[in-house]
């Protein structure tokens, strides 16, 4: 196996991930590299593939008012080009922008846009186009009814055009991630002014700038995605990208059906997540079926997600026995075969924040949590009925079951209700929910933990209300120097661990998996961006499309 080259995720790397816990994901024996693109040539242009994701995104992609898991931000990155984009050292350098540049004290952003950008129908891509994106992303522009980022974006006090191809942007107080916040996670694109406008079918009829566009969209069966004649960046050949003329994504949402289907030979390219399906794609590779790459880079951690404003969970002593109630390792090895690392914050591995030991409780200690709860029950009375709401799927069935039989040890009974993705989401925003399995903050600058962490933010899932925690999220957001904000979000994840805000499982690892003719997914075989910098190396939030090409054309 070649492993993921790997480098330390500096403090502006940025992607905002909402998704959810369909498996714990990890390694194995797949290659990062692709020692059969040498012998294949260069790349072929033309020809379809079939792209299994796992899941549907069923609410569309009108994208200020969408709800996007990996499934859903995979498929926006095909159709919508962002201001910035991440590179392979995590840095964010401007993309559908050609500059993004700051005042002295980062609370003004001048953004300038590349000439000559068009949109699928033909519209210009101008500055009042991005005004109006972008005011409608923060829930300041009248034909949109903005959700996640009227919060992600609240920090933003004016957007006003200073030139055809200008933006500037200034801020209620310094912002120095900003630039990563224009692409968080490949969620932010910019849409035509057309879709903008549209009362009714903003959700369906998608006008981007990227690299491929929409011909059909059949929910639950079948995206047809076709190429973009007119797409504004050139590939090495001389012609602009994309190669394939047409990508076909599917809804699969049992990864042992991706897996076959990859077997079969019905599907050419899947993300994968389970353990399980990891070590059957490993024989397949062996055998000469598939290919596989791995990533951890800027990775999402699993974790039990707790309500923590109503009984029992807004007590720490709730949260500490049920903590203290499961072993992770355990649970790890079971599930996941022990391949993947166990999380110990909210920041994974390679993360500003990460710490080895954050005072989460490493071991399970199971006669303390029951102390601990017969603690509670002698003051507040019996347990209230607790439910754990997963995905479906057979690992994410497992889970939960396992979970249930843990609490059941400590003397904690759970009901186990399964719900669909977009459904757990819409849960989790509203807060009807006990605990959730969840999946969620892939690395990268910190700030960007800001609103799902923040008092009274309403996209913070947990409930968690935390003076301290507040203060180091609003320390963090201005600090400019790189070590002090290091100690800040280092700081932060101690505070996790000493009130068990979430319940933390394992850092994750996403496989790619392809048939043995599809190029332009791997490291040494993904474009490089418009700079001519490295593209980015992680695969939490999706990969760019457009250097995907098929021996077959």
């Amino acid at each position: 196996m070649t492993q993921t080259r790997r480098r330390p995720a500096p403090l502006v790397a940025l992607a905002v991930a909402l998704a959810l816990l369909v498996a714990a994901c990890g390694g194995g024996k797949g290659s990062d590299g692709d020692p059969q693109a040498a012998e294949a040539g260069d790349p072929v242009r033309g020809g379809s593939v079939t792209w299994a994701l796992e899941a549907e995104t069923g609410d569309g992609w009108c994208l200020p008012e969408a709800q996007l898991a990996i499934s859903g931000i995979q498929v926006a990155t095909t159709i919508y080009d962002t201001l910035t984009a991440p590179d392979g050292e995590g840095e964010f350098v401007p993309y559908l922008a050609e500059a993004v540049e700051p005042n002295e004290d980062s609370t003004e952003w001048t953004i300038t846009l590349r000439d000559g950008v068009t949109f699928h129908d033909g519209s210009p891509l101008t500055a009042e186009v991005v005004k109006n994106n972008l005011d409608a992303y923060r829930g300041q522009y009248p034909a949109r009814s903005a959700l996640l980022y009227i919060f992600v974006l609240d920090n933003i006090d004016t957007v006003e055009v200073t030139g055809d191809l200008e933006v500037t942007v200034t801020t209620k107080v310094p912002w120095v991630a900003f630039p990563a916040f224009l692409h968080s996670s490949g969620r932010l694109g910019m849409l035509g002014q057309a879709q903008l406008d549209d009362p009714d079918s903003c959700d369906r009829e998608l006008v981007g700038t990227g690299p491929f566009q929409l011909e059909s969209w059949e929910k639950n069966r079948q995206f047809v995605a076709v190429r973009n004649p007119d797409y504004w960046q050139e590939a090495p050949d001389g012609e602009s990208y994309p190669y394939l003329d047409e990508i076909r994504f599917t809804p699969v949402v049992e990864g042992e059906q991706r897996v076959n289907g990859l077997e079969s030979g019905d599907l050419d390219l899947a993300y994968i997540g389970a353990a399980e399906n990891f070590l059957t794609l490993d024989d397949l590779a062996d055998d000469g079926i598939v290919k596989n790459r791995d990533s951890d880079e800027n990775a999402e951690v699993t974790f039990l997600q707790i309500n923590a404003s109503k009984p029992p969970f807004d007590d720490i002593r709730i949260r500490r026995a049920m903590a203290l109630g499961v072993d992770r390792q355990d649970l790890n090895e079971v599930i996941n075969r022990g391949l993947f690392q166990l999380a110990t914050g909210p920041f994974a591995r390679g993360s500003v924040g990460y710490l080895e030991d954050s005072g989460f409780p490493s071991e399970p200690d199971v006669e303390e949590a029951r102390r601990l709860i017969a603690e509670y029950e002698a003051e507040e009375g019996a347990l209230p009925s607790i439910t754990y709401q997963a995905t479906p799927g057979k690992t994410t069935g497992e889970v939960a079951v396992y979970l249930q039989q843990a609490a059941a040890d400590i003397g904690v009974t759970i009901d186990i209700a399964t719900v669909q993705q977009d459904k757990l989401i819409d849960n989790a925003i509203s807060g009807d929910y006990d605990i959730m399995g969840f999946r969620n903050y892939p690395g990268g600058d910190p700030d960007q933990l800001y609103v799902w962490f923040k008092s009274d933010s309403p996209v913070n899932f947990g409930r968690i209300q935390d003076p301290e925690i507040d203060r180091l999220l609003d320390e963090g957001r201005s600090e400019p120097d790189p070590e002090a904000r290091r100690e800040i979000y280092e700081e932060m994840n101690r505070r996790f661990g000493e009130q068990i805000w979430s319940i933390w499982t394992t850092d994750v690892t996403w496989r790619v998996s392809s048939a043995p003719e599809v190029f332009g997914y791997t490291v040494d075989t993904l474009p490089d961006l418009p700079d001519g910098s490295a593209p980015f190396e992680g695969l939490a939030t999706g990969f760019p499309a457009m250097g995907l090409w098929t021996t077959e054309g």
